[in-house]
């Protein structure tokens, strides 16, 4: 399991949730009064962590939602081919490939650790 389960009520902007089972960066939570027969609601816009693609949700601030677990992990960068390069965790000693993303084209080389982030079964790399 890479997530927890948290009421709405405690979710904070700049934290994450679980929408669509896709780890998502929270960017705005507006809240609603509570109705004349209901609780109050809450608004979250979030940016997916991986796929970069915003989605808003709304629910009643008891509900529980899932927090995605990101852990936070360093690689030494193997060998680089094309758009891709070849890493080795550097705590497991697991070999991997990942995609380079544009911002950091010119930063990645060989033999130099890196920061990527792993969650729900999905690696990205963050710092070069």
């Amino acid at each position: 399991m890479s997530w927890q389960d948290q009421e709405v009520r405690e979710l904070k902007e700049n934290k994450y949730i679980l929408i669509d089972d896709e780890p998502c960066k929270i960017v705005e939570i507006t809240t609603s009064k509570p109705g004349k027969h209901g609780e109050a609601k809450a608004r979250i816009v979030a940016i997916g962590l991986f796929e970069g693609q915003k989605k808003s949700v709304v629910y009643p601030t008891k509900h529980k939602v899932k927090v995605p677990i990101i852990e936070k992990k360093t690689a030494q960068v193997l060998s680089i081919s094309q758009n891709e390069a070849l890493f080795m965790d550097m705590e497991t000693y697991e070999q991997f490939n990942l995609a380079i993303p544009e911002e950091f084209k010119d930063k990645v080389k060989s033999g130099i650790e890196v920061e990527y982030w792993e969650s729900m079964g999905k690696r990205k790399l963050m710092r070069a």
